[in-house]
C-alpha cells in the first residue's frame, strides 16, 4: 500500500467521521431547540373567601407558546364534550351570572407566561356560593390537548 492510498483512506475516514458528528449534533441541536420552546401548561382550581374569587385557572408555565388542539370536559365523570361557549351553559346550568368564562377552541394559543381563569366567580362567598366551589373542586374535570410550535407531541394536562 502506498503512502497516498494511506493519506486518501485516512481523509476518507476523518471526512465520513466529520459527517457523522455534524449529523449528531444537528439531531441534538433540533432536540434542544424543541425543549426551547416546550410549552407547559398547568391548572389550579381556587376557592379563597379571603380573595373573594373562585374559579379555574390555566397557566403556561413553560418556555414556548401552547397551541390547544382540543379539550375535553367531564361534568360528574361524564364526557360532555368541548371547553366551548355551548357547554359552559350546561357545566353552570343555565343559572349562574356573574360568571367570567374563557373558551379553548382548538387553535387558541396561550403565550409564555399566560395566565387566563377558564371560569371565575368574583365575588365569590364560601356560604353563598358553595355550588361554584363544589362545581370547581370535585365536579369538574377538563383535560387539554396541546403542542409546541413545531406541533405533534399532543401534550395532555389532566386536572
Amino acid at each position: 500500500m502506498s503512502a497516498e492510498s494511506v493519506t486518501a483512506a485516512a481523509a476518507t475516514l476523518i471526512a465520513l467521521g466529520s459527517l457523522y458528528v455534524s449529523i449528531v449534533q444537528s439531531r441534538l441541536s433540533v432536540i434542544h431547540n424543541k425543549h426551547s420552546v416546550r410549552p407547559l401548561l398547568q391548572q389550579r382550581q381556587i376557592r379563597d373567601g379571603v380573595a373573594h374569587q373562585a374559579g379555574i385557572e390555566l397557566i403556561n408555565a413553560g418556555l414556548g407558546p401552547a397551541i390547544v388542539t382540543h379539550t375535553l370536559v367531564y361534568l360528574d365523570g361524564e364526557h360532555i364534550g368541548a371547553w366551548t361557549l355551548p357547554i359552559f351553559d350546561r357545566v353552570l346550568d343555565q343559572r349562574r351570572n356573574g360568571v367570567q368564562k374563557y373558551a379553548l377552541p382548538g387553535g387558541t394559543v396561550l403565550l409564555t407566561g399566560q395566565s387566563v381563569f377558564l371560569l371565575r366567580l368574583a365575588p365569590f362567598d364560601r356560604d353563598q356560593d358553595t355550588d361554584f366551589g363544589d362545581l370547581v373542586l370535585r365536579r369538574l374535570r377538563i383535560e387539554i390537548h396541546y403542542e409546541s410550535l413545531y406541533g405533534g407531541e399532543d401534550y395532555v394536562l389532566h386536572s
